[in-house]
């Protein structure tokens, strides 16, 4: 008998034995998926890790593979040391990598299916819910819960669909979801029976009559190329065939080459649009025997033909950057390129990837997020054409299978531009990892497992592949500066903006003293942001206004009690969003309607406080009323198509006045913007968080860096109520290096990164109390064991999110200290743990590096 270790795509932390069928045995081979039952009814599509004849353990119940879903490997050894290497490091279980790696298409699982029970007779009326959703089901012959959701409207059925299962009204089966699934196209090639140009002469004949037939089936012939068209009083001596004339009608006063009479197949959708005729007409053809349809598997790899141009010419400085950078690999695998904002980093990207495309290798550009790659997506694919892959949440399923395919089975050079999860795929020759804008926090994931920091993953990708990794930055993160100036990393500076470009000037505006001096009533634009405006827009220069926070207004407060709206899932208050006149909140989603008066008091007196880039975007509408502006948030630009509409619109100067997060921030290059506002800096540098002063600097620079991008000077103005901050000051400045120097004085001080290794542990439970207790038992025996380098348990600023409370305990860990000495503790410590019975509510993580 022989067994299979199996990955399955759950929090389980080690594989599972699977017995091999007799007749699957000498099929299956490791690295291939295969469909497996788990638990009772639900199956699972895993990954093969191992295959061997030693019998499990007695009593360990052994089930069959259900299905062989492949007879060659869907990953690559070193793809399987990856995800064991993120699984160690950030604490979390195999299955979990597993689940995250592989795109949805991969997976296949089995789901319930819900159904109306033929044989049930009410003896009682049905509630309202339970009698809508039985109208739905009976006009189908099954529902998965999802689809059910979907069609009735209601949020959560689970209740509704027990209730029906206790009287018998309806039945659950399990079914397995379908994945991926090939793209087919419908082609359109000559009938077996047309081979000579006798056969084309009478088909012809056929179609006298038929004069859009006729015309539908010259395209083909032209498309196909089995003639070429040419005019009577043009020159016909080129070409091999004989000359014929053809056809009659609007073809009879032109002649054909007749080429060779073959068969080739041509897409419908070119055939239908270069005729203009319809698909009837088509059918009809078909029905005739003179062409036949047949369908065809194509790529949904976005692979459309275009005119590669060549890369722009470096500058000088570019140029030495990059010579830079190419000796730094000689000693370093890992260097860091800060270059100030428009200093062309992207060209020198470029010119590394020429360089490692013609040596056959492949190359991997990682960006924080889908915002920023739309404009550097068209860039690399003038250049590079099809050697571009883009792989990022903007795509469907299917087209990431067909890029992991395509990187799988084939080791021709390619780049590959996307955001974090495109770490996983299976490179095979990767010889350079780009990540641009190394410091943003979103390459950072969050929910679910596994917790990975992007960054840091590519560059042991880079090391496994013995590839070289390069960090680019404005304003780099102060790990990777201080390991630069260190010396661990290679270090290569740019400080000349592109084209002699000079940086914006920046100016600090004191909103408190205008306020003082009624300077600046009922507006959130100081006199001087206001008129630069102006003057922008007479010059016919466009804007960009920054608020690094969406809706209308964070909160609305009752003048009379001091109410606020809550949410009921979360210790959060409501954000006003006055587009759809609703109070949200933004880590569930729950939303009311806007109360005309205080739920606790009746007072009518309810004030909006702050403000968002929706009130921002009403303001501007009011001061600029000729003015076209757009707003750039997740509410507007929650699809791909909205945001690259927004984008083009405003680099196409449709648009005067972009307002926006901090979509606006990075990555964009507009060279008509002469001002940026940051309307409000005092928010970013208000948190509570040591990474507080970092981020607010790095989001100033990088918003600031958007004006004055070609041969003008840019003004960049930033309203705050501390305009003597020193951090401000030093924005003015562009002063990177005195940031990180006393930021990173202050991290040492207080046993911060880069300095000390963080792990945050998060306890979350609907029962508060046995919240407490276990988090204060877990704390105790850590600090048994590690002493001083544990703290808390603490409250976050949110101590409830989606009905769960929530408690943290943080370990500072030395940076000296042993990985698996860490690990081998916390394991220790949770198996412990989970002796205790209440242990069983608490859901735990670990966030190792939190952002």
């Amino acid at each position: 008998m022989k067994y299979a270790e199996v990955i399955l795509p759950l929090p389980l932390a080690n594989t599972y034995t699977y017995s091999i069928p007799e007749a699957m045995v000498h099929l299956i081979g490791i690295y291939c998926r295969v469909v497996v039952p788990f638990g009772k009814k639900h199956y699972y599509t895993g990954v093969v890790t191992e295959i061997h004849d030693e019998s499990p353990e007695q009593g360990y119940e052994v089930k069959e593979i259900f299905v062989l879903l492949d007879e060659k490997p869907v990953i690559k050894k070193t793809q399987l040391s990856f995800w064991q290497w993120i699984s160690f490091y950030y604490l979390c279980s195999l299955g979990e990598v597993c689940r995250a790696a592989l795109p949805a298409g991969l997976k296949i699982e089995s789901e319930t299916v819900v159904s109306v029970n033929s044989e049930y007779e009410a003896d009682k009326p049905l509630k309202n819910n339970e009698q809508r959703i039985l109208d739905v089901l009976s006009l189908s012959s099954g529902l998965s819960v999802s689809e059910l959701e979907k069609n009735t409207g209601l949020r959560n059925v689970f209740p509704v669909i027990n209730a029906l299962l206790s009287t018998g009204a309806v039945e659950i089966s399990e079914t397995l979801k379908r994945g991926f699934k090939p793209k087919t196209e419908t082609y359109v090639n000559l009938a077996d029976n047309i081979r000579t140009e006798a056969d084309l002469h009478n088909t012809l004949t056929l179609l006298k009559r038929a004069k859009q037939q006729e015309k539908l089936f010259f395209n083909y012939l032209e498309i196909s190329g089995i003639v070429t068209l040419f005019n009577r009083e043009e020159d016909s001596d080129a070409g091999n065939g004989p000359d014929v004339s053809l056809g009659s009608g609007e073809y009879s006063d032109k002649n054909y080459r007749l080429n060779e009479v073959k068969a080739k197949a041509i897409s419908k959708k070119k055939l239908l649009e270069r005729s203009g005729i319809n698909t009837p007409v088509l059918n009809g053809l078909i029905q005739r025997g003179i062409l036949v349809a047949e369908e065809k598997t194509v790529s949904r790899i976005e692979s459309a033909d275009v005119d590669v141009q060549n890369a722009v010419i470096l500058t000088e400085a570019q140029q030495k950057t990059t010579k830079e950078i190419k000796k730094s690999f000689e000693t370093k695998d890992i260097t860091l390129l800060h270059g100030v904002t428009s200093s062309g980093k992207t060209e020198i990207y470029i010119e590394l990837i020429h360089e490692i495309l013609s040596k056959g290798m492949q190359v991997l550009y990682l960006l924080p997020e889908i915002a920023i790659s739309t404009q550097i997506t068209e860039r690399l694919r003038k250049i590079f054409g099809k050697k571009l892959l883009v792989y990022n949440s903007g795509i469907s399923d299917n087209e990431k299978v067909e890029i992991w395919n395509c990187l799988l089975r084939s080791d021709e050079p390619m780049v590959v531009l996307g955001i974090r999860s495109s770490v996983f795929l299976p490179f095979s020759r990767l010889g350079l990892v780009i990540v641009d804008e190394e410091q943003e926090s979103s390459y950072k994931q969050q929910d679910p497992a596994p917790r990975y920091h992007a960054r840091n993953a590519a560059m042991m990708l880079a090391f496994q592949h013995r590839a070289k990794t390069l960090l680019g930055s404005a304003t780099p993160s102060l790990e990777s500066y201080l390991w630069a100036k260190n010396g661990k990393y290679g270090f290569v500076t740019l400080d000349s903006r592109y084209g002699g470009s000079l940086l914006p000037k920046v100016e600090l505006v004191n909103t408190r003293e205008l306020r003082r001096k009624k300077r600046m009533k009922d507006t959130l634009f100081s006199p001087l942001l206001k008129e630069s405006i102006d003057e922008a827009l007479f010059r016919n220069e466009q804007v960009i206004l920054f608020q690094n926070r969406r809706g209308f207004a964070p909160f609305i407060i009752c003048q009379n009690c001091g109410e606020i709206p809550h949410c009921v899932n979360c210790d959060v208050s409501l954000t006003y969003h006055k587009q759809i006149h609703r109070l949200v909140c933004h880590y569930c989603n729950y939303s009311i309607s806007l109360p005309p008066r205080c739920p606790s008091c009746g007072s009518a007196e309810l004030k909006m406080q702050g403000f968002g880039t929706e009130k921002i975007e009403e303001e501007v509408a009011l001061l600029f009323p000729s003015v076209k502006a757009a707003r750039l948030d997740m509410d507007t630009a929650r699809t791909r198509s909205a945001y690259r509409r927004i984008l083009s619109d405003f680099e196409e100067g449709k648009t005067q006045i972009l307002i926006g997060t901090q979509m606006v921030s990075k990555g964009l290059d507009f060279a008509n913007v002469s001002v940026v506002g940051v309307l409000n800096a005092d928010g970013m540098m208000n948190i509570p968080d040591f990474r507080a002063y970092e981020r607010a600097f790095q989001l100033m620079l990088q918003v600031s860096g958007r004006a004055g991008r070609r041969e003008k000077q840019g003004l960049v103005v930033i309203q705050t109520s501390q305009s003597d901050n020193p951090l401000l000051q030093m924005v003015q400045r562009f002063d990177y290096e005195g940031m990180a120097q006393t930021q990173l004085k202050e991290r040492y001080d207080f046993h911060y990164p880069p300095y000390t290794r963080l792990i945050l542990i998060v306890l979350r439970s609907k029962n508060e109390e046995v919240l407490d207790k276990i988090a204060e038992a877990y704390s105790g025996k850590l600090k048994a064991r590690l002493g001083d380098s544990v703290s808390g348990p603490v409250y976050p600023p949110v101590t409830r999110v989606q009905t769960l409370f929530v408690r943290r305990i943080m370990l500072k860990m030395d940076i000296s200290l042993s990985v698996p000495d860490t690990r081998r503790v916390l394991e220790e410590v949770r198996a412990e743990m989970q002796q205790i019975p209440l242990f069983r509510q608490i859901i735990l993580h670990y966030d190792v590096d939190p952002q």
